[in-house]
């Protein structure tokens, strides 16, 4: 039986030619045309357990390529679930296609099921958002969505799609009972229904374009000039970049040399952990607060003055303050700098860093060196300490020498996961992904997915928090029937312990922030994963081993890390 086409093939056409690979989902009425378009195109569709994991994927693969994530999800609660991942993609400046399944034209504010206002409800968290009313529009209004996604400050997008846009006109016409001859409707109603159909597929063949006019920013003349004295007249300098300079970047290679020939004291945050990998380059991990105290200029390559700097306090207040922002509003927040430049942070220390005069800075950064040392050999010693359980200090230590080049680190938890920035050490340059500002538990499962499908040669280590990783257990199914190997590593410590810790002591109560030392292993092997623990320092090594070998054969693995509270991060909550 041949089936019509549809407007479900139109859309996986349409996404083909932005080179997607990849739809995230979770089934629905709604969409279902969507999805077998995009499998009978070679679209590869990606069905999870939860609509957010499926906006966490796509918001991954999108940072892992540079391209625009796409996720599909059906009418109403299909939608609403998506919303922290929708709002987290945004505040991390992502480019993520949010496709939004909706009741038909004609039943719209009618109480069909699951019919909402999807676009108010998304306003606020995506910087475009459209609904198609035929058929014709489809490819210049996902265009549109598409440019608007990548362009300027990049961000999330929604189309909302109706049901009757999606199926075959013959199919539509039977669900208005246009075709039964019954003859038991009102002229006025069939009168109406054919015209809503005429409506929907009249020239849908049709090919709109939507004509983007790309204005990119260009870096003047003035303004490298005005760097340049900066940095010539500086004794301290410190540059701070963050993820924003690493999405949509074109050439790593040459922002890694930029970095090289600025030779600038640099500390990284966010996806920008990654050029840690690049051990030459003069990037420093620890006493980034003492420092930034002494500096006397500070470059923000993509960083705001948000609670990370304590809203810019964190910076010596005669500091020259320059900043590099795709937003203009980041650019300002908090402090007004001396120099702000609203560009593509790498691009710009590209495009700076070939005529930036050499200035001889060793003795600022051996006064770092040391800092850095000094710190390094008090985290050694704390690692050292026998905790009883597992040290959690000295697990990341063990854990840095199974980490391989190319690598992934996927991070989803508070305390654990913050622990481990301090020492584990990414070993790619897109290999640390975190939610970035919103801090938003439960990314896991979906960045495992859009790093595993991005980097399939890769081992992808998710580092988790016991609290976080409620949010993904049950999408350990959703690894298994893709055949998705990762190494899930648990912090267990049966508690929200980064929120306990001064919860307990100021308002001397733990209520809410305890759990159970559940055995989340045994959980994952009855998902069909592979499951390890591990109760005692000694037998580090041996489970890392084997949970690694078994990741290489392509399971899904977790290991349950019975770990033991420290003071290393105490008093570390950010308001």
């Amino acid at each position: 039986m041949t089936i019509e086409s549809h407007g479900g093939n139109k859309v996986a056409e349409i996404l083909s030619q932005f080179s997607t690979t990849h739809i995230f989902t979770l089934c629905g009425g709604h969409i279902s045309p969507i999805l077998t378009g995009c499998n009978q195109m070679g679209i590869k569709v990606v069905d999870v357990r939860h609509e957010a994991t499926a906006v966490f994927a796509a918001d991954a693969l999108a940072r892992m390529t540079g391209r625009v994530g796409v996720a599909a999800v059906t009418a109403g609660p299909g939608l609403t679930n998506t919303i922290t991942a929708i709002k987290n993609a945004q505040m991390a400046q992502v480019p993520v296609l949010i496709i939004g399944g909706a009741t038909a034209t004609v039943l719209k504010n009618r109480g069909s099921l699951q019919d909402i206002d999807h676009l108010a409800l998304v306003k606020s968290i995506t910087k475009y958002s459209q609904t198609i009313k035929r058929v014709r529009d489809l490819q210049p209004i996902l265009q549109k969505a598409v440019h608007r996604a990548n362009t300027g400050t990049p961000g999330p997008v929604f189309v909302e799609i109706p049901v009757d846009i999606l199926y075959p006109e013959s199919i539509v016409r039977e669900w208005y009972g246009l075709k039964s001859g019954s003859g038991k409707m009102p002229w006025w109603m069939s009168t109406y229904l054919n015209w809503n159909v005429d409506r929907i597929f009249k020239s849908k063949d049709k090919k709109d374009q939507y004509v983007t006019d790309v204005k990119k920013s260009k870096i003047s003349s003035l303004q490298l000039t005005r760097f340049r004295e900066l940095m010539q007249s500086s004794e301290k300098p410190i540059l701070l970049i963050g993820s924003q300079t690493m999405q949509g970047m074109e050439n790593e290679k040459a922002l890694v040399e930029s970095i090289r020939r600025l030779n600038l004291p640099t500390y990284v945050s966010g996806m920008a952990r990654g050029l840690l990998s690049e051990s030459s380059l003069p990037i420093y991990r620890h006493e980034r607060k003492s420092i930034l105290k002494e500096a006397d200029v500070v470059i923000l390559a993509g960083v705001p003055n948000d609670f990370r700097l304590d809203y810019g306090r964190h910076i010596n207040r005669k500091a020259k303050l320059i900043s590099i922002n795709l937003n203009r509003t980041d650019l300002y927040l908090n402090r007004k700098p001396i120099l702000a430049l609203q560009h593509h942070p790498a691009e710009f220390l590209v495009k700076v860093s070939d005529s930036v005069q050499h200035i001889n800075r060793d003795t600022w950064h051996h006064h770092i060196q040391e800092r850095n040392t000094k710190k390094e050999n008090t985290i050694n010693e704390q690692a050292s300490t026998n905790v009883g359980k597992v040290n959690p200090m000295r697990f990341f230590s063990l854990l840095n020498g199974f980490l391989n080049d190319g690598d992934i680190i996927v991070a989803d938890g508070g305390d654990f996961v913050a622990t481990a920035s301090y020492i584990l050490k990414p070993k790619s340059m897109r290999g640390w992904l975190d939610p970035g500002v919103f801090g938003t538990l439960g990314v896991g499962a979906g960045f495992i997915l859009g790093a595993q499908l991005s980097s399939p040669d890769a081992v992808v280590w998710a580092i988790y928090g016991d609290g976080a990783f409620g949010y993904s257990l049950i999408e350990f199914d959703s690894f298994v029937r893709h055949k998705i190997p990762v190494i899930a590593i648990i912090g267990n410590n049966a508690g929200w312990v980064q929120i306990a810790r001064d919860q307990k002591e100021f308002l001397k109560d733990a209520v809410s922030t305890e759990l159970a030392p559940s055995n989340y292993h045994d959980a994952v092997e009855a998902l069909g994963g592979k499951g390890f623990i591990i109760n005692e320092e000694s037998e580090i090594e041996i489970v890392l081993e084997k949970a690694k070998t078994a990741a290489m054969k392509g399971f899904a693995v977790a290991v349950n890390v019975m770990i033991k509270d420290t003071d290393f991060r105490q008093g570390s909550i950010s308001m």
